[in-house]
């Protein structure tokens, strides 16, 4: 799990053919508009959550996002401690996301 800066994410996602962008918001802010590409899982679902986690392929780089940060760093955490290999944390969450966003 990393914590990465919103230039350091971007420019690791755009050099990544095995990304995969997970959006770990409540489905009303995904809503207020979301990263392109991005697949939602709730991070408040608790033990559908990590039931919904451990379905995804963990052979992939996953690109985690929340609001601020927090929950998406959480989230990094607990896909590091079922096996996952690679989780990036956006630092800033989408409140600081300077590129696009479909609404």
């Amino acid at each position: 799990m990393a914590d990465l800066s919103q230039e350091v994410w971007v420019e690791k996602l755009n050099a990544d053919d095995n990304a995969f962008i997970l959006d770990v918001r409540t489905p009303k802010e995904v809503e207020e508009g979301y990263i392109p590409k991005a697949s939602n899982i709730n991070i408040y679902l608790g033990q559908q959550f990590v039931a919904e986690l451990k379905k995804l392929d963990k052979s992939k780089n996953y690109y985690v996002y929340c609001r601020s940060g927090n929950r998406s760093r959480q989230a990094c955490a607990l896909m590091t401690q079922i096996g996952f290999q690679n989780a990036y944390n956006l630092e800033g969450g989408i409140i600081e996301w300077k590129g696009e966003v479909i609404r």
